[in-house]
């Protein structure tokens, strides 16, 4: 086998061949087996391929709305939070503007599309489940121990997201099928503990390292238990899992676990499942499948400047005021930072001047957006509203972590799609929980060393942002000097001097700014919450402040409602789809 990503396009043509997903009719619906007799696939070479198929479904796009479907979570984990506003105009993707502004209805596409691709991820899973239990040659005792894992392991891995945005969902195993008849479950059970037995299990049972980086192993199995855990607020639980994982995870080609010193080689497909990369979605160009198997999700966040599409999924005022730090100590401005905002160009036209401010900032805001006048890549300075769909519509600023670079455009490109993975889970991520479980139940001095071990890493001035050599000619090269006034510190001693509720405050602060714009910060703020109202509290503040930062339509009168848009919709077509004898199966959530 070539490279498990490289063969996700034949998965999908296997797919196509042996399943019928009954999508239209009903999510749970899943059709016996088609084209080919299930003796026929029952073998070693069609549960691997059906496996394969399975791990496919990663990227979140089983056909239909990609933009909705993208499992980087940017709509729904992004948009819908502080970090980023829609983009491109005012009414291009008008159901991603009611989610934005927390006015969305059951109806909307996007919720019927997240679900149909991950309920199809689920049965995929299940149809492996399901045919190896017919298999009964071929296969040594090991590999099928290691095809029932990694099957089990993608089932919880989409159930979980499901259950990251609606909570109440149902949860189906292999017994669950069309063929059993058994199809309507309802959604009215605790998931989290099926979700944890499923982890479990597959920790119990995946080697530590695979055959290709692809692959879940038993350490990937750990840290999405500990994220389970850490949505349950079960701290003691996570903890060992955490600690476990920092000292001796390892990747599924063996490299431990680490954080790489580069914080933009993340985001780069040529430095893809490096030691930070704990499990991601494998993405692919350039393999024939015409960028089928590529990031559209993330693409669609492109700008106008490099690739002419598509505006969407930009970062907000707020998001880029949380960069500003303490000329002196370099911290970030924990209670000040959104007093006012960055100098920015908006409502300044390309062709009229502008000098980018001076003032301190934290490193990692010139990774994770453009900002007129500093290096976008090596695509050019970012000439500001030129390169935006719509100035007006979407503020001042451009996304730039899930861009690729101009230089590499020929092998990472292809039709609006790009081969940078998606991570699910990356160091950076098991430091700051770790950290945070420190907070709650353990030692700040612990939890602030864990934090400056993220920040140790930005504050590496080889990494930084630099100043092209030559600013027309972009793809000449960088100087040695920062292309702004990078002031960043580590914390000394301040979490255990200001006690308990600062350090909390500085670990969820830097979780936002590590892993801006990758689809995280509204469950964070869901996991905060835990019915405190600090999600309705944050996010109707941070509305306000959009509106008195532009003209910004979409939130205008947009009010986050407690106790309701914590979690979203359950898709009105599936509760219609889930009647049986005049009731439905499936319950809404709360509020809708």
């Amino acid at each position: 086998m070539k490279n498990l990503i490289y063969k996700f396009i034949i998965a999908g043509c296997i797919i196509s061949l042996l399943l019928i997903y009954a999508c239209k009719k009903e999510f749970l619906e899943i059709q016996p087996l088609g084209l080919l007799a299930e003796s026929t696939l029952a073998n070693k070479a069609g549960v691997n391929g059906l496996l394969v198929g399975a791990y496919s479904l990663l990227d979140g796009h089983p056909g239909g709305n990609s933009m909705a479907q993208s499992m980087s979570n940017w709509q729904f984990g992004g948009v819908a939070s502080d970090d980023a506003h829609k983009g491109s105009e005012y009414g291009d993707q008008t159901d991603l503007e009611f989610i934005e502004n927390y006015s969305a209805l059951p109806v909307n596409s996007y919720f019927t599309a997240k679900w149909t691709s991950l309920y199809t991820g689920v049965q995929r899973a299940n149809d492996v489940l399901r045919l190896l239990a017919t298999i009964t040659t071929g296969l040594t005792d090991a590999e099928r121990t290691q095809i029932t894992a990694e099957a089990i392991f993608l089932r919880a891995v989409y159930h979980f997201e499901a259950a990251k945005l609606w909570r109440n969902i149902p949860y189906l195993d292999e017994t669950i099928s069309f063929a059993n008849g058994n199809y309507s479950v309802p959604n009215t059970e605790p998931v989290w503990p099926k979700i944890e037995a499923d982890f479990q299990f597959a920790i119990a049972n995946l080697t530590t390292t695979k055959s290709e980086a692809a692959r879940a192993n038993s350490w990937a199995a750990k840290a999405f238990l500990a994220k389970v855990y850490m949505f349950q607020h079960k701290y003691a639980e996570a903890k060992v899992l955490l600690e476990d994982i920092i000292a001796n995870g390892v990747t599924a080609k063996g490299a431990k676990y680490d954080l790489l010193p580069n914080y933009a080689d993340n985001f780069n497909p040529l430095t893809k499942n490096g030691p930070e990369s704990v499990f991601a979605a494998q993405m692919s160009v350039r393999d024939n499948s015409n960028g089928q198997n590529g990031n559209s999700g993330e693409l669609y966040s492109w700008n106008g400047g490099p690739t002419l599409c598509c505006g969407f999924y930009v970062p907000s005022f707020s998001l880029v005021n949380s960069y500003k730090t303490d000329a002196v100590t370099g911290l970030p401005l924990l209670d000040t930072w959104n007093d006012s905002d960055l100098k920015n160009d908006m409502g300044i036209a390309s062709s009229e001047p502008f000098t980018p401010t001076t003032d301190p900032l934290d490193p990692r805001l010139d990774f994770t957006g453009g900002r007129r006048g500093i290096p976008y890549n090596d695509w050019g300075l970012m000439p500001g509203a030129s390169w935006l769909v719509a100035q007006f519509a979407q503020g001042p600023y451009n996304n730039k972590k899930n861009v690729v670079w101009q230089k590499d455009l020929a092998t990472t490109y292809e039709n609006r799609r790009s081969s940078i993975n998606y991570n699910f889970i990356r160091f950076a991520d098991v430091l700051l929980w770790a950290a945070e479980v420190e907070v709650e139940i353990g030692d700040l001095a612990k939890a602030e060393s864990y934090v400056n071990r993220v920040r140790t890493r930005a504050a590496n001035p080889t990494y930084w942002v630099k100043t092209y050599k030559d600013n027309s000619k972009p793809l000449d090269g960088f100087t040695d000097t920062p292309a702004a006034n990078y002031v960043i510190g580590l914390y000394t001693g301040e979490f255990t001097a200001n006690g308990k509720d600062y350090a909390r405050k500085a670990v969820r602060f830097e979780r936002k700014l590590e892993l801006a714009m990758e689809g995280h910060r509204f469950f964070d703020l869901q996991r905060y919450d835990n019915g405190t109202g600090y999600m309705a509290d944050l996010l109707n503040a941070y509305i306000a402040h959009e509106n008195n930062s532009f003209d910004y339509l979409i939130l205008k009168g947009a009010v986050f409602t407690k106790g309701k848009n914590e979690l979203y919709p359950i898709p009105q077509d599936q509760i219609d789809l889930s009647y049986v004898d005049g009731q439905p199966t499936l319950t809404q959530n709360p509020g809708y």
